[in-house]
Formats: structure tokens, sequence, C-alpha cells
């Protein structure tokens, strides 16, 4: 009797496992399912890694949170993240030392609206384990000048200002896949300066990672998954100064069905998280 019992209750536990419905599924480049784990295995032997995310995908935020944890316990890190711009950054190194309350980084910082729920948790990560957390992205203002009157705006700039963003001029390749589609989705609202205004932000982001990188560390940056998709944006100009470095890219997708990866989501990272559409978002 008491074996019959063992084996019902066994039976109904991997039933309960097996019959769970995923909220995601880990795909490779190539559209293959991959673990977790294996992500993981992976991503630990590389120099520099883009988690691209999807803004408002609470799966994005978990699995960065989740994923740096992991990986260090295996590699000394360093963090950084779009959603911090680099004017900030000593206002940041204040809180990471606890020199100043969240309150105080709250008000002297440009933080998002969704800053709290969704990457406070990786900033108090890296300050209760003395990661550095680098801010690496151009300030709005600056990007604001390039939509409205292009590059040439930039050399208006002082000397100070010109030390949070890439150096000038900036490179710029208008027939990169990515800057296209970026005319082609906003339609006629797209325009030559909005491209340029975001190479600015994908070209600053590159330069402040590269800056902040660290031999023998692993350099992970938390940004949109549009500026690292197709191996293109902010990766497209850190292979331009350092051919060297290891890199891999993670990106974020919204799917109906997230069983079997679509064409069109396909080798845009080297791995992709497809997330179920119906996902509740964080804002």
């Amino acid at each position: 009797m008491l074996k019959k019992t063992i084996t019902l209750v066994l039976l109904l536990i991997a039933g309960n496992v097996f019959c769970q419905k995923p909220a995601y599924i880990i795909y490779n480049s190539n559209g293959k399912k991959v673990s977790y784990k294996k992500m993981i295995k992976e991503l630990v032997k590389k120099d520099i890694v883009l988690f691209g995310e999807l803004h408002n995908n609470p799966i994005s935020h978990w699995l960065q949170y989740e994923t740096t944890s992991d990986l260090n316990k295996k590699r000394e890190l360093v963090l950084g993240a779009e959603m911090l711009e680099a004017d900030n950054q000593l206002v940041l190194n204040e809180y990471l030392k606890d020199s100043i309350t969240y309150k105080e980084l709250d008000s002297l910082a440009r933080l998002w609206p969704n800053y709290k729920t969704d990457y406070a948790p990786l900033v108090d990560y890296a300050k209760n384990n003395q990661i550095p957390f680098v801010a690496t992205n151009i300030p709005r203002r600056y990007a604001n000048m390039v939509f409205k009157n292009g590059f040439g705006a930039l050399d208006s700039l002082s000397v100070k200002e010109k030390e949070w963003i890439a150096p000038l001029p900036i490179p710029f390749d208008s027939e990169l896949a990515t800057y296209k589609n970026i005319l082609v989705m906003m339609g006629e609202h797209g325009s030559p300066n909005l491209v340029k205004a975001q190479a600015t932000k994908d070209a600053t982001m590159a330069h402040f990672i590269q800056n902040n990188y660290e031999e023998n560390h692993l350099f992970i940056h938390f940004n949109g998954a549009y500026h690292s998709d197709n191996y293109e944006g902010i990766l497209w100009y850190l292979q331009r100064e350092r051919t060297d470095l290891k890199y891999g890219t993670i990106t974020t997708v919204s799917q109906d069905d997230i069983n079997k990866l679509l064409k069109e989501n396909k080798n845009t990272a080297d791995f992709i998280i497809c997330v179920d559409s119906n996902m509740t978002n964080t804002y």
C-alpha cells in the first residue's frame, strides 16, 4: 500500500512539473531550444555581454538579475546600463559607496520611471557585492540636439560636456540594417537625424563600456534590445575598437506561441529569450 501511495505521489508531482505552461523559452541564434544553464556556461567565457531587454518585460528584468547573480559566482564583474546617463556617474558612485540614500539618488539623477521596480535590484546588487556599475548612456539632452540638428550640433558642446559622449566625430553607417529599419518602422515620423540620434546613443554606450572594461573581468551591459539586436548597434561600435575581445549577446522577444521561434527572431542574438505575449508588463 505504501509503495503504491509513493508511486502515485511521484506521478502527480511529475505530471504537475511537466504540465506547467512555460512563461519563456531560451533559444540559440539558430532557433534551437537551450537551457538557462547552457546559456550561463557560454556567457561565462565572454569578456563583454550585451543583455537586450524589452523595457517593460518582467522576464527580461528577472533574468538580468539571475544571470548577473550566477555569473558573479564564476567571474569578477563590471556592470553598466543604458538606463543611467554618463553625467550621473558621480552621483551613482556616491550611492554605490553608501554616501547618499536612494531618495537622494532619485532626486539628483534622472532615473527612469520604472527604475525602482526594474533597475534598482541590479544597482543594489552591485552595491551589496562591491561591483562597479557604469552609467553608459549619452545625456538625453545631447541626443535631442542630434535629433534636431544632426551630428554637427555636438561640436558646440564644451570640453567638459564632451566627456559625457563618444569622441567626435562619431562614426556612422546609415546602411546598417538596424538604422534602416528605424526609418521603416517610424514611417513619416522617421528622419536621418532620428537615426543619427540612435547612433550617438550606441556609440556612447560602447565608448563607456570600453573605457570601463577591466581585463579578466566580465562586463555585463543592460540595454534595450534594439541597441544590440542583429549584432549591430552597440556591438558594431565595440568591434570597431576591440576585435580581440569575446562578445556575447542576449535579446528578448515576445510571441503568441513560444514553442517555436519565429523566423524573424532568429539570428538576432546569441541567445534569444522568447516570452509569452500574454506576459504582464511592468508598466
